[in-house]
């Protein structure tokens, strides 16, 4: 498959969008910890536990975890472990790039 039809295959569902919208604002987004708890881990840990991302979307973990995984593959996402713990970020020069291509390209 296509590495942009990859990509708008990932974007086509409403939670994975809801997932990179969150972690565009997670302070704001992320509603299951507090703001000073968001604050620490995107500093220290370089991003949002997978299980506060799981709290907001109000699904299974593996489903939260296949799409998380998507949207890492597509580059939209990076991930950081520490311990048994994996943190998720949205790649903002791919989450640029991306903006760029739809409006060039349609």
């Amino acid at each position: 498959m296509e590495m942009n039809e990859k990509l708008f295959k990932a974007l086509a569902n409403q939670t994975r969008l809801d997932i990179l919208q969150w972690l565009k604002d997670p302070e704001k987004e992320i509603t299951s910890v507090s703001c000073e708890t968001v604050r620490y881990m995107m500093t220290e840990k370089g991003g949002i536990c997978v299980q506060d991302i799981v709290k907001n979307a109000g699904l299974a973990q593996s489903t939260v975890s296949k799409y998380l995984s998507d949207l890492q593959d597509c580059g939209l996402l990076e991930s950081e472990r520490h311990g048994k713990w994996t943190y998720y970020r949205r790649n903002e020069a791919n989450v640029q790039a991306l903006a760029s291509l739809v409006a060039t390209a349609l």
